[in-house]
């Protein structure tokens, strides 16, 4: 997809689907609708799901197909504990965290998980996107192409991590483009507000 020039914008787990009920079906992409081309001019549009969104989009910096790159560690981080690296009732501050991009690996939750899978999550959620991973380094990565994954069943303590942590309602709220757009120029006019209030009269 990147090799064609191709930005999601949108990756969360709701958009991979699997293509049949074989049991080693491929896995889809779905939901392009806020796709774009990358050649086809600057991308600064805040757009995606607050959760997944890149710390850049986040800042309305111009950003590429970077955040895709981010938008997989955090999805890789959920699907080897069962919650988000980023987690808070108020929009607001939840973009906060995102915008330092410091999380952790919490015990015990990731006391099974490889070293390698976690410097995998921090090279994808790198807040500078030119020191990201790209899909390429990604994909060639030793816990993905290697042996370095650790021998270890985690699907009953992730199920139930994810279980508690999915039914929260921000986790069921569909998000989408213009609600974070919306967000953004809040959070906007409330820096600008406050910027103000400390300029001498």
């Amino acid at each position: 997809m990147h090799d064609k020039g191709i930005v999601h914008r949108d990756l969360k787990p709701e958009n991979l689907l699997y293509y049949s009920n074989d049991p080693d079906s491929k896995i889809m992409i779905s939901d392009f609708g806020l796709s774009k081309i990358e050649d086809s001019g600057t991308m600064a549009t805040a757009c995606g799901t607050p959760g997944y969104v890149a710390p850049e989009v986040l800042a309305q910096q111009p950003y590429g197909k970077e955040v895709d790159c981010w938008s997989i560690g955090v999805i890789a981080y959920i699907l080897l504990c069962g919650y988000p690296p980023f987690y808070d009732e108020n929009d607001a501050a939840l973009f906060q965290q995102i915008l330092k991009a410091e999380f952790e690996f919490d015990s015990p939750y990731w006391d099974d998980i490889s070293e390698s899978a976690k410097e995998f999550i921090r090279n994808l959620m790198c807040k500078d996107p030119k020191k990201r991973f790209t899909c390429k380094q990604a994909i060639s990565f030793p816990w993905i192409s290697g042996n370095t994954a650790l021998d270890k069943d985690i699907h009953a303590s992730v199920s139930a991590q994810m279980q508690k942590n999915f039914i929260k309602s921000k986790w069921k709220r569909a998000y989408n483009a213009t609600a974070v757009i919306r967000q953004m120029r809040k959070l906007a006019m409330h820096k600008d507000d406050q910027n103000n209030a400390h300029v001498p009269k």
